[in-house]
């Protein structure tokens, strides 16, 4: 699905009431908490003499703290319970909290203000994993990246136009009484929506509920751990949450305090931070065309970086124009060309942070196993409740030693730190893009077929005829998705062979070993696919060479399907074994073919060496 028809979900009953019931949500819960934030910090605070930014911290992290507490249960609920019938039930309880909260804006009890966005936050806490575990289920795989682009554009516009709608009304004399009208009716709106949702199945309906918190709080981990790339996703997108949680939190007293600048300009700061992300997201399905990669993600977050940097820079050189001066509107921020570098650095740094955060959410839902999904969301969201936390905790003990622009370096700083994590935590990632981009070059390869690959199943056994050296990096840099590679051991030693461990996942096999085929099923029956040549040896022929019964074999036991892939050209390149017998050519036109996948079935009864055989025969006949 490409950018432009990625609109057409929101025309489709599977997917427009999530969008509406999961944008409201979002409206509602940032127009509590910034217009409780602007309360406090222009109101609040100055009547009682207290420090602003404490207060507005403690609501952040009361909004975040019901995400750790609440995860491990609402992951299994999602898990054991039909979706759209747990949002449903949700959303009718956000009516009763935003009543409460609309209550709350009429007492001048900063207090009470801090409940509010608790309860908001245990609400968002069981919605998380059914708003993002249910995607998989409406979505096909190559409209899951539209699917979330959409998801994060809603959030982060309807983030922005809560945070706009709650930050101007709360100080206004009648504005008080049109937010809580607001607030609560919107509430009964997303409801309705909720009731249109189709039915999302349970994936583990036999699941037995743990209410043992701290015990099923580890298990989401482990859950979360099964695959080092999604684990490597919930790490990344945590990160995210982690920067984006310090920047808004420092938004309003940094305006203040360093932008010399009243909450006008807070509001703007803040919209500009919402509209980057949300422009960002958009744009990751435009790029990635509808595939689940994470190949773009450390370039943006070293993009983040820099423009971080800058923002660091351009903040002090507002702080130096509008010096001698204090709660400066629009007109007088934005008269300095500095106040117009110190917003785009923002928004630049929201708008890579987009593009960061969305293939992450989507490696997520499409790689984990389909039985698990909802814990590992709830994963994810226990992930991000301690990142944002320690955001917010970090915030607090940092500026006793240092200032709010010295914060802003320190983050840009780390963030550089977690770019080259990153770059080495997604290493194929970035290298089969690069790799991929080579070979399309060089090779003018072509791939046709990639509906197979997805027909194929979570788990599959890859088998490609061996015509030349470049067959493995070719699959590897085409493959839609991480795949494990079995590797002779013998090969496997060899000191050029070594550095392909950390870019791919290679599985020494041992072939003499008859336990080895065990480390393969293992794989497939864990949602993996794996690569094989079943010929074990480059063709010197142009033909097929002898072919090996084992990735039948590994198949049958795994109960996975065979997807045969045929390379074409590739023998003419110099990487083959065929000079002598074709005339080889520096660049010759490579194609990749998948063909449909097959089902290996033996014949009942069959055993040993004959079973061998027909494996090998059928193995032969499918290649």
């Amino acid at each position: 699905m490409n950018g432009e028809s990625q609109f057409a979900l929101l025309r489709t009953g599977r997917f427009l009431p999530l969008f509406i019931s999961q944008a409201i949500g979002a409206f509602n819960d940032n127009a509590l908490r910034n217009g409780i934030a602007i309360l406090i910090t222009f109101d609040l605070a100055v009547k009682q003499g207290w420090n602003a930014i404490y207060f507005v911290q403690a609501g952040t992290a009361l909004f975040i703290l019901p995400y750790f507490l609440f995860s491990a249960i609402s992951g299994q609920l999602a898990d054991k319970f039909d979706k759209a019938l747990i949002a449903q039930r949700v959303k009718l309880a956000e009516i009763g909290v935003m009543a409460f909260g609309a209550a709350a804006l009429w007492f001048d009890n900063a207090f009470l203000d801090l409940a509010v966005l608790f309860l908001a936050g245990t609400l968002a806490a069981f919605f998380g994993p059914v708003k993002y575990g249910v995607l998989p289920q409406y979505l096909k795989r190559e409209e899951l990246i539209a699917g979330n682009a959409l998801i994060e554009m809603g959030t982060f516009v309807t983030i922005l136009l809560g945070t706009l709608f709650g930050g101007f009304l709360v100080l206004l004399d009648w504005g008080r009484p049109a937010l809580s009208v607001a607030i609560a009716g919107l509430a009964i709106i997303a409801w309705l929506a909720a009731l249109r949702m189709p039915e999302a199945p349970a994936a583990s309906p036999n699941l037995k509920i743990d209410w043992n918190v701290p015990y099923q709080t580890w298990k989401l981990i482990e859950h979360a751990r099964e695959r080092w790339d999604v684990f490597y996703a919930v790490l990344g997108a945590s990160w995210f949450w982690f920067l984006g949680t310090a920047v808004l939190v420092l938004v309003p007293v940094f305006t203040k305090d360093v932008l010399l600048s009243n909450e006008n300009v807070a509001n703007i700061v803040i919209a500009t931070f919402t509209v980057g992300i949300g422009m960002g997201s958009l744009l990751t399905n435009a790029l990635l065309k509808g595939e689940v990669s994470a190949k773009y993600v450390p370039v943006a977050a070293i993009m983040m970086t820099l423009f971080l940097i800058d923002f660091y820079f351009a903040s002090g050189a507002v702080n130096e124009a509008l010096a001698g001066t204090a709660d400066n509107g629009p007109a007088a921020f934005f008269a300095t060309w500095s106040g117009w570098r110190a917003g785009f650095d923002l928004f630049a740094t929201a708008f890579f942070g987009g593009l960061y955060a969305v293939p992450l959410n989507a490696i997520m839902q499409h790689r984990a196993s389909p039985p698990k999904r909802s814990r590992v969301i709830a994963a994810n969201n226990v992930i991000n409740a301690v990142f944002m936390i320690a955001a917010t905790i970090a915030s607090v003990v940092l500026l006793e030693v240092m200032s709010q622009r010295g914060l802003f370096l320190a983050l840009a700083l780390a963030n550089a730190v977690a770019a080259l994590l990153i770059c080495s935590l997604l290493p194929q990632e970035l290298t089969a893009y690069m790799v991929r981009r080579l070979f399309r070059l060089l090779y003018r390869v072509e791939v046709k077929g990639l509906d197979h690959f997805a027909a194929a199943g979570r788990k599959a056994v890859i088998i490609a005829n061996h015509t030349s050296m470049l067959d493995g990096p070719l699959l590897s840099a085409f493959l839609p998705e991480r795949c494990g590679f079995a590797i002779n051991t013998h090969v496997a030693r060899r000191w050029w062979a070594r550095p392909a461990f950390h870019l791919f996942d290679m599985i020494p096999i041992d072939p003499t070993n008859p336990m080895a085929l065990r480390t393969l099923v293992d794989t497939l029956k864990k949602g993996r696919k794996i690569v094989i040549f079943p010929e074990g040896r480059l063709t010197v022929t142009g033909a097929l060479m002898k072919v090996y019964e084992g990735p039948g074999a590994i198949a049958q036991m795994a109960g996975a399907k065979v997807l045969p892939v045929r390379i074409d050209g590739a023998q003419y390149s110099m990487f083959s074994r065929m000079r002598g017998k074709l005339r080889p050519r520096w660049f010759p036109k490579i194609t990749l073919t998948f063909l449909p996948p097959v089902k290996f079935d033996s014949p009942a009864g069959m055993r040993g060496a004959a079973l061998r055989d027909y494996q090998a025969d059928k193995l032969y006949d499918v290649m």
